[in-house]
């Protein structure tokens, strides 16, 4: 265990049990309403309810043109319009709004500014061949959305009623959806405590908005793997605290460490958690490792869902592609075809091990931002463990999932994940 999580022995054991307990992520409460975020299917409740049928459209009067997407800096560049849903503990959700991209009007006193009662999801709508907006699974998106939210006490909402309400953004402004290979319109739902009151408690008011903004590919010019640096002194998240949310507080902290790691040669963190010293994830990505068993079979390994590990959408179709590859309901160009996919913890020892013995295969993060990133060394304890990158930067599994996961998300291959706006 870290300082933090060392104090005997019997804490320590405790602790580990409690991030086996931990692995069952919990069913949101729902404030407004009784729904099933996956489905929408509602109960009768006394205040108002998410309803994209009261959406009202206000055009902007001065429309801009996208940028070059040669020049795309991700999170830069904002489009038109932006939605925008007040909440209130007595009303429920107003009517959703679309309008003009403009600055937000909060009062100093607002419980955002002093406690953070923050959450955001990422997401991205992709043009195809035939100019349809396409989005990439974004029911997982709102029920992680609404995970979050009940976790620090915000309201919960209809995810099936924003999603519909996102379509109608995304096609409003499907001219700042980039049609260039590689290129998509990146979408920030951010749901964010407003009440003008100090005090912790929860928050009475609230606003949930959406921005999107084009972005260009994460590797313009091919692969470039990273360095990261794994400090068994620093803890981005433990049991039972919030590590497997989104919310805006997680990320803040991991700066100071990211920058310090900058300094010494090494692009990221690579999280450790325990005396064991778990992998847990990469910067703000979930991890993926690639080792050969001891009967030669290659096996995907990732971290379990143990109430620290973020649960990715990349990270879930990451594991579903490579499951049905490896039991032959598909077959994935490029990867090996015998697969073992295995959620397990994985020690920063057994990766050394790994690498010296040469069964360290290849590593990688995987976010909605660059959908896999490989890793080329690791910085530990003052000493570099190397991992392959294969021909072109990345193994032939992160190569083989990142062509699979963008053919879907462009609409080149018919899947149920990807939906058109």
């Amino acid at each position: 265990m870290t300082r933090l999580m060392s104090t005997s022995n019997g804490l320590a054991a405790a602790t580990t049990a409690s991030v086996k307990r931990s692995m069952v992520v919990p069913t949101p409460r729902f404030y407004s309403t009784k729904i099933d975020p996956m489905t929408g299917e509602l109960a009768p409740s006394p205040v108002r309810s998410l309803d994209a049928s009261r959406l009202k459209i206000t055009n902007t009067t001065t429309p801009r043109d996208m940028p070059p997407s040669e020049s795309l800096i991700f999170g830069h560049s904002f489009s038109d319009h932006m939605l925008t849903i007040p909440w209130t503990s007595t009303g429920g959700w107003a009517d959703p709004v679309i309008g003009p991209y403009a600055p937000l009007t909060l009062d100093p006193s607002s419980v955002i500014f002093h406690y953070a009662p923050s959450l955001f999801e990422g997401m991205k709508a992709y043009k195809d061949k035939d100019g349809k907006v396409r989005l990439f699974r974004p029911d997982m998106n709102m029920r992680r959305m609404n995970l979050s939210a009940d976790r620090i006490a915000l309201p919960t909402f209809d995810g099936g009623e924003l999603t519909k309400l996102i379509k109608k953004l995304v096609t409003l402004d499907s001219a700042w959806v980039p049609s260039a290979p590689g290129h998509s319109l990146y979408i920030r739902p951010t749901l964010i405590g407003t009440q003008a009151a100090l005090g912790v408690n929860q928050t009475s008011d609230a606003l949930l908005f959406v921005i999107t903004s084009p972005v260009g590919p994460y590797y313009p010019t091919g692969f470039k793997p990273v360095s990261l640096e794994a400090d068994p002194e620093k803890v981005r998240a433990w049991p039972g605290g919030v590590g497997q949310y989104k919310l805006g507080g997680n990320y803040a902290p991991g700066i100071k460490t990211q920058k310090e790691a900058a300094t010494r040669g090494y692009q990221q963190c690579l999280w450790l958690f325990g005396e064991e010293q778990w992998l847990t994830e990469v910067g703000t990505m979930n991890l993926f490792i690639v080792i050969r068993g001891e009967d030669g079979v290659s096996e995907l390994v990732t971290p379990p869902l143990n109430g620290m590990i973020l649960p990715g959408v990349t990270r879930d179709s990451i594991l579903s592609l490579s499951r049905a590859h490896s039991n032959g309901q598909t077959n994935i160009p490029g990867l090996p075809k015998q697969l073992r996919v295995v959620e397990r913890e994985m020690s920063i020892h057994e990766l050394q091990s790994h690498a010296e013995r040469g069964s360290l295969l290849e590593m990688f993060g995987a976010g909605t931002a660059a959908v896999v990133s490989p890793v080329e060394r690791v910085g530990y304890k003052g000493r570099d463990i190397m991992i392959p990158t294969g021909e072109g930067g990345a193994g032939e599994v992160a190569k083989a999932m990142l062509a699979e996961i963008d053919l879907i998300q462009r609409g080149g291959k018919e899947h149920p994940w990807s939906v058109v706006c």
